[in-house]
């Protein structure tokens, strides 16, 4: 993709395909909370963006925007940029994965086709982030796999963790002391049904912590459906 967007409407775009993937269509005040903007400032760029040639939303009045086709590229392209950087930063620089979301925003409007492809290629093709996030394709298509919320699970039942919400590095920082991590399985022992918490045996040291509804909702895994 040649550049010729703003960062912010890169930003604008990106924000709206993540909400959009939850909700059909993005909210004026879904777009400002997760931009920390104003909706004023919301509903402008969005009228600035769905008069764009080619568009890049469809924006009605009181009923949110989804994206077109040309806006769902470009949010691809940034997002593709962005898990790339991610685990360029976590793979060759060492940063720890609490530390790689607020890098990678501030690179991934400025670097090149070519340099995102030698990133590719140094990391062998990654399909996931640090988080565990899909990274699109090179053709810009992105698998979204349905991996269910651990706090929707019960007492007995075993999974292995796929992905972690990386929108709170403090949260991050637990999880990686604990070890609940992308890749590592674990059992449920118990679940409170007063609070939501639920005790976990994790990992082959079967390390045990309980957890509150605050965490396990961040945490998204592959359940075993082969138990004893």
């Amino acid at each position: 993709m040649d550049k010729k967007y703003s960062q912010t409407t890169e930003d604008y775009l990106k924000a709206i395909y993540e909400i959009t993937r939850e909700c059909g269509r993005a909210s004026t005040n879904q777009i400002a909370n997760s931009l920390n903007v104003t909706p004023a400032s919301v509903t402008g760029m969005s009228k600035k963006m769905a008069a764009n040639d080619p568009p890049l939303v469809e924006y009605q009045k009181h009923q949110g925007v989804v994206l077109t086709m040309e806006g769902e590229k470009v949010a691809l392209e940034v997002i593709r940029h962005h898990r790339l950087l991610e685990m360029f930063l976590h793979e060759k620089l060492g940063y720890d994965w609490d530390e790689v979301d607020s890098e990678a925003d501030c690179l991934e409007h400025y670097i090149s086709e070519v340099f995102e492809e030698r990133i590719a290629q140094m990391l062998g093709n990654p399909s996931h982030d640090p988080h565990g996030d899909p990274i699109p394709t090179r053709d810009l298509r992105l698998t979204e796999e349905p991996f269910q919320a651990l706090s929707e699970m019960r007492p007995g039942q075993r999974g292995v963790v796929q992905r972690v919400a990386d929108d709170d590095p403090q949260l991050l920082r637990f999880l990686a002391d604990v070890g609940l991590v992308p890749q590592i399985s674990f059992e449920v022992l118990a679940f409170s049904p007063l609070d939501d918490n639920l005790s976990l045996e994790i990992g082959e040291r079967k390390k045990t912590v309980i957890l509150g509804p605050r965490i396990t909702r961040k945490v998204f895994v592959e359940v075993d459906d082969e138990q004893d």
